[in-house]
Protein backbone atom coordinates (compact mmCIF):
# COMPACT_ATOMS: atom_id res chain seq x y z
CA UNK A 1 0.00 0.00 0.00
CA UNK A 2 0.94 3.57 -0.22
CA UNK A 3 0.40 4.61 3.18
CA UNK A 4 3.35 1.69 4.25
CA UNK A 5 6.05 3.81 1.65
CA UNK A 6 8.48 5.47 4.61
CA UNK A 7 10.72 7.30 1.96
CA UNK A 8 10.47 10.73 2.54
CA UNK A 9 8.00 13.00 0.16
CA UNK A 10 9.57 16.09 -0.68
CA UNK A 11 7.39 19.61 -0.91
CA UNK A 12 8.53 21.84 -3.08
CA UNK A 13 7.74 25.01 -1.74
CA UNK A 14 7.40 26.45 1.81
CA UNK A 15 4.63 29.07 1.71
CA UNK A 16 1.47 28.38 3.12
CA UNK A 17 0.12 25.64 0.84
CA UNK A 18 3.21 23.58 1.02
CA UNK A 19 3.68 24.40 5.28
CA UNK A 20 -0.23 22.58 5.22
CA UNK A 21 0.84 19.97 2.92
CA UNK A 22 3.59 19.35 5.22
CA UNK A 23 1.34 19.04 8.81
CA UNK A 24 -1.24 16.93 7.22
CA UNK A 25 1.30 15.01 5.81
CA UNK A 26 3.07 14.42 8.99
CA UNK A 27 0.31 13.69 11.30
CA UNK A 28 -0.54 10.79 9.18
CA UNK A 29 2.96 9.56 10.24
CA UNK A 30 4.91 10.39 6.62
CA UNK A 31 8.60 11.62 5.99
CA UNK A 32 8.66 14.98 4.86
CA UNK A 33 11.20 17.57 3.81
CA UNK A 34 9.77 20.98 3.04
CA UNK A 35 12.49 22.74 0.49
CA UNK A 36 12.17 26.66 -0.59
CA UNK A 37 14.70 29.23 -1.20
CA UNK A 38 13.51 31.98 1.35
CA UNK A 39 12.22 31.25 4.58
CA UNK A 40 9.15 29.27 5.12
CA UNK A 41 5.26 31.20 4.88
CA UNK A 42 7.97 34.49 4.32
CA UNK A 43 7.15 34.79 0.28
CA UNK A 44 3.71 35.51 -1.00
CA UNK A 45 2.05 33.87 2.06
CA UNK A 46 3.37 36.71 4.72
CA UNK A 47 1.44 39.36 2.41
CA UNK A 48 -1.35 38.73 1.81
CA UNK A 49 -5.18 40.30 4.04
CA UNK A 50 -5.54 37.26 6.49
CA UNK A 51 -9.11 36.89 5.72
CA UNK A 52 -9.72 33.11 6.37
CA UNK A 53 -13.04 33.04 5.00
CA UNK A 54 -15.08 29.49 4.25
CA UNK A 55 -17.31 32.13 2.18
CA UNK A 56 -14.85 32.96 -0.11
CA UNK A 57 -15.94 30.87 -2.72
CA UNK A 58 -16.66 32.94 -5.93
CA UNK A 59 -14.50 32.80 -9.25
CA UNK A 60 -12.93 36.17 -9.86
CA UNK A 61 -15.04 36.03 -13.28
CA UNK A 62 -18.75 36.60 -13.46
CA UNK A 63 -20.64 37.33 -15.74
CA UNK A 64 -20.43 40.89 -17.14
CA UNK A 65 -16.93 40.71 -16.61
CA UNK A 66 -15.52 41.76 -19.99
CA UNK A 67 -17.51 44.95 -19.93
CA UNK A 68 -16.29 46.04 -16.59
CA UNK A 69 -12.16 45.46 -18.06
CA UNK A 70 -11.86 48.97 -19.41
CA UNK A 71 -12.88 50.48 -16.11
CA UNK A 72 -10.52 48.58 -13.81
CA UNK A 73 -7.80 49.35 -16.15
CA UNK A 74 -8.21 53.11 -16.33
CA UNK A 75 -9.78 54.04 -12.62
CA UNK A 76 -8.06 55.84 -10.53
CA UNK A 77 -7.69 53.37 -8.13
CA UNK A 78 -5.88 50.95 -10.42
CA UNK A 79 -7.50 47.70 -9.39
CA UNK A 80 -6.25 46.10 -12.58
CA UNK A 81 -2.99 46.52 -14.67
CA UNK A 82 -0.88 44.46 -17.22
CA UNK A 83 2.34 44.89 -18.45
CA UNK A 84 3.26 45.77 -21.67
CA UNK A 85 5.45 42.76 -22.09
CA UNK A 86 2.57 40.45 -20.22
CA UNK A 87 -0.39 41.38 -22.80
CA UNK A 88 0.29 38.30 -25.67
CA UNK A 89 0.16 35.94 -22.25
CA UNK A 90 -2.71 37.92 -21.23
CA UNK A 91 -4.89 37.28 -24.37
CA UNK A 92 -4.62 33.73 -24.39
CA UNK A 93 -5.00 33.82 -20.27
CA UNK A 94 -8.00 36.31 -20.13
CA UNK A 95 -9.66 34.65 -23.11
CA UNK A 96 -9.72 31.26 -20.44
CA UNK A 97 -10.57 33.39 -17.97
CA UNK A 98 -13.72 35.13 -19.74
CA UNK A 99 -14.96 31.77 -20.88
CA UNK A 100 -15.17 30.81 -17.44
CA UNK A 101 -17.53 34.34 -16.64
CA UNK A 102 -20.85 32.33 -17.54
CA UNK A 103 -23.58 32.03 -14.32
CA UNK A 104 -23.47 27.69 -15.05
CA UNK A 105 -19.40 27.92 -14.67
CA UNK A 106 -19.38 30.52 -11.78
CA UNK A 107 -21.94 28.25 -9.67
CA UNK A 108 -19.98 24.61 -10.92
CA UNK A 109 -16.69 26.76 -9.75
CA UNK A 110 -17.95 27.90 -6.06
CA UNK A 111 -19.05 24.55 -5.55
CA UNK A 112 -15.22 23.56 -5.93
CA UNK A 113 -14.28 26.95 -4.09
CA UNK A 114 -16.63 25.97 -1.11
CA UNK A 115 -15.01 22.63 -0.90
CA UNK A 116 -11.88 23.31 -0.58
CA UNK A 117 -12.82 27.01 1.79
CA UNK A 118 -14.90 25.39 3.45
CA UNK A 119 -13.09 23.97 6.59
CA UNK A 120 -10.70 26.57 6.71
CA UNK A 121 -10.93 28.17 10.16
CA UNK A 122 -11.68 24.72 11.98
CA UNK A 123 -8.83 23.32 9.72
CA UNK A 124 -6.22 25.98 10.73
CA UNK A 125 -7.05 25.67 14.34
CA UNK A 126 -6.37 22.20 14.66
CA UNK A 127 -3.17 23.11 13.52
CA UNK A 128 -2.49 25.43 15.86
CA UNK A 129 -3.82 23.40 18.68
CA UNK A 130 -0.82 22.87 21.23
CA UNK A 131 1.71 25.78 19.94
CA UNK A 132 0.82 28.22 22.03
CA UNK A 133 -0.21 30.94 19.43
CA UNK A 134 -3.76 29.73 19.35
CA UNK A 135 -4.70 33.55 19.32
CA UNK A 136 -3.61 33.74 16.24
CA UNK A 137 -6.57 33.58 14.26
CA UNK A 138 -9.82 35.48 16.10
CA UNK A 139 -13.36 35.06 15.06
CA UNK A 140 -14.08 38.40 12.58
CA UNK A 141 -17.00 39.26 10.02
CA UNK A 142 -15.65 39.90 6.23
CA UNK A 143 -17.80 43.47 5.30
CA UNK A 144 -17.74 44.10 1.65
CA UNK A 145 -18.44 48.21 1.61
CA UNK A 146 -20.04 50.32 -0.93
CA UNK A 147 -19.60 53.95 -1.99
CA UNK A 148 -23.06 53.80 -4.22
CA UNK A 149 -25.86 51.95 -2.48
CA UNK A 150 -27.61 50.82 -5.77
CA UNK A 151 -24.32 49.01 -6.70
CA UNK A 152 -25.17 46.12 -3.99
CA UNK A 153 -27.97 43.69 -3.37
CA UNK A 154 -28.18 40.53 -1.82
CA UNK A 155 -29.95 39.09 -5.07
CA UNK A 156 -26.28 39.81 -6.82
CA UNK A 157 -25.36 36.55 -7.91
CA UNK A 158 -21.82 36.25 -5.68
CA UNK A 159 -24.13 36.83 -2.39
CA UNK A 160 -27.32 34.87 -4.11
CA UNK A 161 -24.81 31.74 -4.31
CA UNK A 162 -23.50 32.05 -0.73
CA UNK A 163 -27.24 32.62 0.63
CA UNK A 164 -28.13 28.81 -1.28
CA UNK A 165 -25.20 27.45 0.36
CA UNK A 166 -26.24 28.20 3.69
CA UNK A 167 -24.18 31.56 4.15
CA UNK A 168 -25.30 34.47 6.61
CA UNK A 169 -24.98 37.91 5.19
CA UNK A 170 -26.84 40.78 5.91
CA UNK A 171 -26.79 44.04 4.00
CA UNK A 172 -26.81 47.40 5.92
CA UNK A 173 -26.72 51.32 5.36
CA UNK A 174 -24.59 54.15 5.50
CA UNK A 175 -26.00 55.00 9.14
CA UNK A 176 -25.19 51.40 10.72
CA UNK A 177 -22.31 50.42 9.32
CA UNK A 178 -20.63 53.51 10.93
CA UNK A 179 -21.82 52.12 14.23
CA UNK A 180 -20.45 48.75 13.24
CA UNK A 181 -16.89 50.19 11.80
CA UNK A 182 -17.23 53.59 13.45
CA UNK A 183 -13.08 54.18 11.28
CA UNK A 184 -14.99 53.71 8.21
CA UNK A 185 -15.41 57.05 5.74
CA UNK A 186 -19.02 58.62 5.61
CA UNK A 187 -18.48 58.13 1.70
CA UNK A 188 -19.43 54.12 1.66
CA UNK A 189 -22.92 54.39 1.65
CA UNK A 190 -23.99 50.63 2.38
CA UNK A 191 -21.85 47.34 3.01
CA UNK A 192 -22.48 43.50 2.99
CA UNK A 193 -21.69 41.72 6.12
CA UNK A 194 -20.43 38.12 5.92
CA UNK A 195 -20.75 36.47 8.66
CA UNK A 196 -19.04 33.00 10.29
CA UNK A 197 -15.49 34.40 9.18
CA UNK A 198 -12.11 34.38 10.64
CA UNK A 199 -8.55 36.62 9.45
CA UNK A 200 -5.42 35.59 11.64
CA UNK A 201 -3.61 38.95 13.09
CA UNK A 202 0.06 38.31 11.34
CA UNK A 203 0.00 35.97 8.19
CA UNK A 204 4.28 35.66 8.63
CA UNK A 205 4.05 34.59 12.02
CA UNK A 206 1.14 32.19 11.51
CA UNK A 207 3.35 30.54 9.20
CA UNK A 208 6.37 30.33 11.53
CA UNK A 209 4.52 28.69 14.39
CA UNK A 210 3.35 26.27 12.11
CA UNK A 211 6.85 25.42 10.91
CA UNK A 212 7.47 25.19 14.16
CA UNK A 213 4.83 22.67 14.81
CA UNK A 214 5.79 20.48 11.13
CA UNK A 215 9.64 20.29 12.66
CA UNK A 216 8.43 19.13 16.36
CA UNK A 217 6.77 16.20 14.01
CA UNK A 218 10.31 15.54 12.28
CA UNK A 219 9.33 17.53 8.78
CA UNK A 220 12.79 18.19 7.97
CA UNK A 221 13.58 22.00 6.29
CA UNK A 222 15.70 22.54 3.79
CA UNK A 223 17.22 26.03 2.67
CA UNK A 224 17.70 25.16 -1.43
CA UNK A 225 16.62 27.31 -4.73
CA UNK A 226 15.51 24.57 -6.92
CA UNK A 227 16.71 25.03 -10.60
CA UNK A 228 15.10 21.67 -11.86
CA UNK A 229 13.32 18.60 -11.54
CA UNK A 230 14.56 15.40 -13.59
CA UNK A 231 12.62 12.08 -13.66
CA UNK A 232 14.93 9.54 -12.80
CA UNK A 233 14.43 5.62 -12.96
CA UNK A 234 13.78 4.98 -8.85
CA UNK A 235 12.07 8.46 -8.55
CA UNK A 236 12.95 12.20 -8.78
CA UNK A 237 16.15 14.48 -8.49
CA UNK A 238 15.70 17.42 -7.72
CA UNK A 239 18.50 19.92 -8.23
CA UNK A 240 19.41 23.42 -7.12
CA UNK A 241 22.85 25.65 -6.02
CA UNK A 242 24.85 22.49 -6.91
CA UNK A 243 23.25 20.82 -5.05
CA UNK A 244 21.33 17.26 -6.42
CA UNK A 245 18.54 15.36 -3.67
CA UNK A 246 16.27 12.15 -4.61
CA UNK A 247 12.68 11.42 -3.56
CA UNK A 248 10.20 8.92 -4.90
CA UNK A 249 7.59 11.14 -4.49
CA UNK A 250 7.11 15.35 -5.05
CA UNK A 251 4.57 17.81 -4.38
CA UNK A 252 5.19 20.81 -6.03
CA UNK A 253 3.65 23.61 -4.27
CA UNK A 254 5.85 26.71 -5.73
CA UNK A 255 3.28 28.98 -6.56
CA UNK A 256 4.66 31.21 -10.07
CA UNK A 257 7.68 29.28 -10.28
CA UNK A 258 5.72 26.14 -10.70
CA UNK A 259 5.05 27.13 -14.57
CA UNK A 260 9.09 27.38 -14.93
CA UNK A 261 10.19 23.94 -12.83
CA UNK A 262 7.15 22.26 -14.94
CA UNK A 263 8.33 23.06 -18.63
CA UNK A 264 11.03 21.04 -19.48
CA UNK A 265 8.81 18.01 -18.14
CA UNK A 266 6.99 18.84 -21.17
CA UNK A 267 4.11 20.27 -18.82
CA UNK A 268 2.00 23.50 -20.13
CA UNK A 269 -0.01 24.97 -18.00
CA UNK A 270 -1.68 28.71 -18.12
CA UNK A 271 -0.77 30.22 -15.14
CA UNK A 272 0.28 33.95 -14.57
CA UNK A 273 1.69 35.84 -12.44
CA UNK A 274 -0.73 38.46 -10.59
CA UNK A 275 1.27 40.28 -8.37
CA UNK A 276 -0.10 41.95 -5.19
CA UNK A 277 0.52 44.65 -2.93
CA UNK A 278 0.32 45.74 0.68
CA UNK A 279 0.76 48.91 3.00
CA UNK A 280 1.47 48.37 6.58
CA UNK A 281 0.64 51.25 9.18
CA UNK A 282 2.68 50.53 12.02
CA UNK A 283 1.00 53.33 14.20
CA UNK A 284 -2.60 53.84 12.58
CA UNK A 285 -4.08 55.61 15.67
CA UNK A 286 -7.24 53.39 14.40
CA UNK A 287 -8.66 49.64 14.87
CA UNK A 288 -10.80 47.66 12.66
CA UNK A 289 -13.45 45.27 14.18
CA UNK A 290 -13.39 42.93 11.05
CA UNK A 291 -11.49 42.62 7.56
CA UNK A 292 -13.40 45.24 5.21
CA UNK A 293 -13.35 45.17 1.51
CA UNK A 294 -13.85 48.57 -0.60
CA UNK A 295 -15.79 46.40 -3.78
CA UNK A 296 -15.14 49.37 -6.17
CA UNK A 297 -10.80 49.81 -5.05
CA UNK A 298 -10.87 45.68 -4.51
CA UNK A 299 -8.61 46.28 -1.20
CA UNK A 300 -8.99 44.94 1.57
CA UNK A 301 -8.26 46.71 4.92
CA UNK A 302 -7.28 44.42 8.42
CA UNK A 303 -5.99 44.94 11.89
CA UNK A 304 -3.27 43.18 12.70
CA UNK A 305 -0.36 42.06 15.02
CA UNK A 306 1.88 45.02 13.99
CA UNK A 307 -0.94 47.45 12.62
CA UNK A 308 -2.99 48.35 9.91
CA UNK A 309 -2.93 46.37 6.66
CA UNK A 310 -4.13 47.30 3.70
CA UNK A 311 -3.94 44.82 0.65
CA UNK A 312 -5.05 44.57 -2.94
CA UNK A 313 -4.36 45.20 -6.82
CA UNK A 314 -4.25 42.34 -9.74
CA UNK A 315 -1.08 43.63 -12.04
CA UNK A 316 -0.50 41.19 -14.08
CA UNK A 317 3.76 40.95 -14.89
CA UNK A 318 6.62 38.79 -15.10
CA UNK A 319 7.23 37.77 -11.68
CA UNK A 320 11.08 38.92 -11.60
CA UNK A 321 9.98 42.30 -12.88
CA UNK A 322 10.63 44.96 -10.07
CA UNK A 323 7.95 46.42 -7.96
CA UNK A 324 5.79 49.52 -9.27
CA UNK A 325 7.00 51.56 -6.06
CA UNK A 326 3.92 54.25 -7.53
CA UNK A 327 1.42 51.59 -5.72
CA UNK A 328 2.92 52.86 -1.77
CA UNK A 329 0.90 56.31 -2.74
CA UNK A 330 -1.43 54.61 -4.47
CA UNK A 331 -2.45 52.66 -1.31
CA UNK A 332 -1.69 55.15 1.24
CA UNK A 333 -4.66 57.63 -0.49
CA UNK A 334 -6.74 54.61 -0.38
CA UNK A 335 -6.62 53.64 3.06
CA UNK A 336 -7.32 57.81 3.96
CA UNK A 337 -10.06 57.81 1.52
CA UNK A 338 -11.43 54.48 3.72
CA UNK A 339 -10.22 56.05 7.01
CA UNK A 340 -10.33 59.47 7.46
CA UNK A 341 -9.12 59.37 10.84
CA UNK A 342 -5.74 57.03 9.82
CA UNK A 343 -2.15 57.63 10.77
CA UNK A 344 -0.02 57.28 7.74
CA UNK A 345 3.30 58.66 9.16
CA UNK A 346 4.66 55.01 9.54
CA UNK A 347 4.21 52.48 6.35
CA UNK A 348 6.04 49.72 5.41
CA UNK A 349 5.64 48.57 1.62
CA UNK A 350 5.21 45.15 -0.21
CA UNK A 351 5.21 43.29 -3.18
CA UNK A 352 3.92 39.42 -4.21
CA UNK A 353 2.99 37.05 -6.52
CA UNK A 354 0.02 35.14 -6.87
CA UNK A 355 -0.09 32.12 -8.82
CA UNK A 356 -3.26 32.10 -10.71
CA UNK A 357 -5.17 29.79 -12.99
CA UNK A 358 -7.99 31.11 -15.20
CA UNK A 359 -10.71 29.59 -13.14
CA UNK A 360 -9.55 30.88 -9.78
CA UNK A 361 -8.88 27.16 -8.70
CA UNK A 362 -5.50 25.02 -8.28
CA UNK A 363 -4.44 22.29 -9.57
CA UNK A 364 -3.91 19.78 -7.27
CA UNK A 365 -3.24 15.94 -7.83
CA UNK A 366 -0.81 13.53 -9.58
CA UNK A 367 0.10 15.58 -12.64
CA UNK A 368 -0.67 13.23 -15.53
CA UNK A 369 2.34 11.42 -17.22
CA UNK A 370 4.33 12.01 -14.38
CA UNK A 371 4.33 9.17 -11.99
CA UNK A 372 4.89 10.05 -7.94
CA UNK A 373 4.88 13.95 -9.06
CA UNK A 374 2.30 16.38 -7.40
CA UNK A 375 0.86 19.66 -8.45
CA UNK A 376 -0.60 21.63 -5.31
CA UNK A 377 -0.18 25.17 -6.70
CA UNK A 378 -2.44 27.61 -8.29
CA UNK A 379 -4.38 28.92 -5.71
CA UNK A 380 -4.55 32.89 -7.01
CA UNK A 381 -6.32 34.96 -3.84
CA UNK A 382 -7.44 32.29 -1.69
CA UNK A 383 -4.29 30.74 -0.93
CA UNK A 384 -4.44 31.40 2.77
CA UNK A 385 -8.24 29.98 3.46
CA UNK A 386 -7.56 27.10 0.74
CA UNK A 387 -4.01 25.76 2.00
CA UNK A 388 -5.14 23.47 4.93
CA UNK A 389 -7.66 21.86 2.96
CA UNK A 390 -5.23 21.37 -0.22
CA UNK A 391 -2.78 20.10 2.87
CA UNK A 392 -5.78 17.07 3.42
CA UNK A 393 -6.08 16.16 0.20
CA UNK A 394 -2.35 15.66 -1.02
CA UNK A 395 -1.94 13.97 2.30
CA UNK A 396 -5.04 11.64 1.65
CA UNK A 397 -3.97 11.11 -2.03
CA UNK A 398 -0.54 9.97 -1.21
CA UNK A 399 -1.27 7.82 1.63
CA UNK A 400 -3.87 5.62 -0.15
CA UNK A 401 -7.24 7.01 0.49
CA UNK A 402 -9.69 7.98 -1.68
CA UNK A 403 -10.46 12.19 -1.56
CA UNK A 404 -14.16 13.05 -0.95
CA UNK A 405 -14.22 15.20 -3.85
CA UNK A 406 -13.92 14.79 -8.09
CA UNK A 407 -10.28 15.79 -8.44
CA UNK A 408 -11.24 16.50 -12.01
CA UNK A 409 -11.53 19.54 -10.91
CA UNK A 410 -8.32 20.43 -10.02
CA UNK A 411 -7.14 18.40 -13.10
CA UNK A 412 -5.00 20.19 -16.03
CA UNK A 413 -7.23 18.65 -18.47
CA UNK A 414 -10.15 20.95 -17.52
CA UNK A 415 -8.41 23.20 -19.55
CA UNK A 416 -8.78 21.00 -22.47
CA UNK A 417 -4.67 20.55 -22.57
CA UNK A 418 -2.09 17.81 -23.00
CA UNK A 419 1.41 17.71 -21.93
CA UNK A 420 3.34 19.75 -24.22
CA UNK A 421 0.49 21.71 -26.45
CA UNK A 422 -3.26 23.01 -26.06
CA UNK A 423 -5.42 20.60 -27.78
Amino acid sequence: MIAMNKEPVTIIGAGIVGICCALSLAKRGVPVRLIDRDQPGQGTSFGNAGVISPWSIIPMALPGLWKKIPSLLLSRDRPLSVSPEFWPQMISWGSKLLLNSNEESVRKTADTMSYLCGPSIELFREHLMGTGHENLIVDSYYVHVFRDANKVSLDNLDYRIRLEKGGDLELITDNELRRFEPALSPKYKAAVIIKGQARTLSPGKLSEVLVEKAKSLGVEVINLDVSSIRKQADGWEIEGNGSHLTSSRVILAAGVWSKKLLEPLGVKVPLATERGYHIEISDPQVELNNSIMDMEAKIVASTMMNGLRLAGAAEFAHPDKPADQSREGLLTTQAKTMFPDLNVGKTNFWMGRRPSFPDSLPMLGEIEGQKDFYAAFGHSHFGLMMAPKTGEVLADILTGKKPDFDMKAFSLRRFKMTNGAST
